[in-house]
């Protein structure tokens, strides 16, 4: 990768008008536009395709980058380059979902609404799957693959995030792009218990609210703010210790 001064001064060109600078920018960050195309791979859009949105999303990063925002251009272009896919898979209606995954989620649904009208409260992915007779963590998968990607310009609902878009919530540290990268791979969330593992799926592969997660786990929204926040510290304790 380029050291910041030789990406600011390739990105300056660009904004002129430089064909080779904005080349130039595509291909030393071309690991990171496969990085984040990786995360939409086989939701029914060709590989080819998410990289040309990608890269559309990067070089949108580039015409909007301001060197005075304080943060590495990488860490800029991430949310422009994923929100770039997101706004056309649901502008596109691109996501495809099983005839048999929607119809299982639909049937979860009715249950969950019977269940809370007999019981005052939703049950918990336990009694989903005991309902169900399935393993909690497709419960997890059937339930979010029927949920739409959110945008990073939604407002947040809770006290705490009254004021914010998601998009401010993303940490600006250096190795933003490495954390993103750790979220997708297992091997980066096998240490957690279990139920530490289920709101990262539940939050970050699913992009479901705070509040959907408590409901789901049969928490507080408090509780799982409070879990999200010490995971995301270990984690990046572990990232710059």
């Amino acid at each position: 990768m380029l050291e910041v001064e030789q990406t600011n001064c390739l990105i300056r060109k660009a904004k002129q008008g430089d064909a080779s600078a904005k080349e130039t920018l595509l291909v030393e960050n071309g690991n990171l536009i496969k990085s984040i195309v990786r995360r939409y791979l086989g939701k029914g859009v060709e590989y080819d395709d998410l990289y040309q949105l990608a890269s559309m999303g990067l070089l949108k990063a580039i015409n909007g980058f301001d060197e005075s925002f304080g943060v590495r251009f990488s860490t800029y272009a991430v949310p422009m380059i994923a929100g770039e896919i997101k706004r056309f898979m649901r502008d596109d209606g691109s996501i495809k979902v099983s005839r048999a995954i929607k119809s299982t989620a639909k049937q979860i649904n009715c249950f969950i609404e019977e269940y809370t009208v007999v019981h005052g409260a939703p049950p918990t992915v336990k009694q989903i799957g005991e309902k169900f007779d399935m393993p909690e963590s497709e419960v997890v998968f059937t339930m979010g693959s029927t949920h739409m990607p959110v945008s990073i310009y939604n407002q947040g609902e809770y006290k705490d995030e009254k004021t914010q878009e998601l998009l401010d919530k993303l940490p600006v540290e250096d190795k933003q792009e490495d954390l993103i990268e750790i979220l997708q791979l297992k091997t980066a969330i096998a240490g957690l218990s279990e139920r530490d593992r289920k709101v990262i799926m539940l939050r970050y592969f699913r992009d479901m609210t705070q509040n959907e997660v408590a409901n789901m786990l049969g928490v507080s929204q408090v509780q799982v703010s409070r879990i999200e926040n010490r995971i995301m510290e270990n984690f990046r304790k572990d990232l710059t210790g």
